[in-house]
């Protein structure tokens, strides 16, 4: 197994790569079957019990990829990868962690345990920054499959991507796999969405999002980029793609069996005009380490698809600036491009996942200057709040108050964009709503909105 991101890269040749199709099998672990890998024999009674009762509240699901190709084993539990898969003890509050362990210890029945997990779920803000009030509308219709929150840009949840090849453990949309229907996106027809973006001329970009719309078959796939294209709608210039899988299951795009047709997809799109970005999530340096991945990336940027990348800051995981400036570094060299660093949401397991604001501006400054300008194309530190995505652009002294220089990059409200306001610096903030007005003003000024 390699462990660590080694540079300079080697080239690959995509004509002579080493990965057999007949190694590439998928099998996924779950609470179900997770006892069976191989490794978890290293793990202590405790430490399984916390897979076992975590593991009910927030979805758990890895993959034998993950497992053999990713986590170093001999560094569990401390080991990044494996806290970024597996539920964690501290991803519940005690009492939390208490009450189902009891149920679990004490055997309780099926109705009574679900009932206590969804409980538990609900108290753990499941639907931030107001996505429920994101849903666009088209003839007096919900496209509950959408979300439209920044003008030219709308989100689309197809209902066979709706889950991932393997689950993170701080996903801020865990409740799409925690059995929340009612707050659901999902969404299986295109005919709506198009004909709303048809009728919504300020719509230039289109992102598939989850889950992990590359679960999909590459036909089934096919089934809602075809119908965009058909459609010819000149205002819609590009098309994104956020996946894990270029982490998670590179052999999507080398040695399954539709790789290559969905190689071919991706060519498509790009003949037909429109710009393809595939948003690719890498939360540490050693998931670009694999050959494979890296014959991936290569493979993608040969479709004329470029490949953007993006991670929140994780306690436990990759908070430390040599870390964030190895892994730019990297994906440069491998042809991406560093794109966001994001602020864990509020939401889920934040308390053991989220840093402070001060220690996350620190952190992407130091990272920052680590790096050259071709990695500098990253933004950050980036909170996705519910008035837009707000950037902790640094720490100042001003009128000798010490504040938090923060600014829009995007807003609910265009005019906020590029609008640098202030907030008294908080050593403990974690979120914009932990943040004060600055200079005795009693509110920010976006909330006059």
């Amino acid at each position: 197994m390699q462990t660590l991101f080694e540079s300079p890269l080697r080239a690959i040749s995509s004509k002579n790569y080493p990965f057999s199709k007949s190694d590439s099998y998928y099998k996924a672990y779950t609470l179900r079957n997770f006892k069976s890998i191989p490794q978890i024999q290293k793990l202590t009674a405790a430490q399984i019990e916390a897979i076992e009762v975590v593991g009910r509240i927030f979805p758990f699901k890895t993959n034998n990829y993950v497992v053999d190709e990713l986590i170093d084993w001999q560094r569990v539990p401390d080991d990044p990868v494996f806290i970024l898969n597996f539920p964690q003890k501290g991803m519940l509050k005690p009492h939390q962690y208490e009450k189902m362990a009891q149920l679990l210890k004490t055997g309780a029945c099926k109705k009574e345990i679900d009932h206590t997990a969804m409980e538990i779920r609900w108290k753990l803000n499941p639907h931030p920054a107001g996505q429920g009030l994101n849903i666009p509308i088209y003839n007096g219709i919900k496209l509950r499959g959408s979300q439209h929150k920044y003008k030219e840009t709308i989100l689309f949840f197809p209902s066979q991507g709706q889950t991932c090849h393997a689950f993170c453990t701080f996903c801020f949309r865990w409740p799409q796999f925690a059995g929340m229907n009612d707050i659901k996106f999902a969404m299986q027809e295109t005919n709506l969405l198009i004909e709303y973006i048809r009728h919504h001329p300020e719509i230039t970009d289109l992102i598939f999002t989850g889950g992990d719309p590359l679960v999909m078959k590459t036909r089934v796939f096919a089934k809602y980029i075809d119908p965009l294209l058909k459609a010819n709608i000149r205002h819609l210039k590009t098309i994104r793609i956020g996946t894990k899988a270029l982490s998670y299951w590179p052999n999507r795009f080398v040695t399954d069996d539709d790789s290559e047709e969905l190689l071919d997809l991706f060519n498509k799109i790009t003949r037909s005009g429109k710009h393809l970005a595939i948003m690719g999530h890498f939360n540490h340096p050693r998931e670009m380490a694999p050959e494979i991945v890296k014959e991936a990336i290569q493979r993608i940027r040969e479709t004329g698809a470029e490949i953007r990348t993006q991670s929140p800051l994780l306690n436990h995981i990759n908070n430390q600036p040599e870390l964030w400036g190895k892994m730019w570094q990297a994906q440069v060299e491998l042809g991406c491009i560093p794109y966001y660093m994001f602020v864990v949401r509020d939401t889920g397991a934040q308390h053991f996942f989220g840093v402070t604001l001060d220690e996350a501006w620190n952190i992407f400054r130091k990272a920052y200057q680590k790096v050259s300008g071709l990695a500098r194309t990253v933004r950050g530190p980036s909170m996705s709040a519910y008035p837009g995505k707000i950037q902790v652009a640094g720490v100042s002294e001003i009128q000798d108050e010490k504040v938090f220089v923060l600014q829009f990059l995007q807003g609910r409200n265009p005019d906020w964009v590029g609008r640098p306001f202030f907030a008294k610096h908080d050593r403990s903030a974690k979120w914009l709503t932990d943040l004060q007005p600055a200079f005795n003003q009693e509110r920010f000024f976006f909330e006059a909105d």
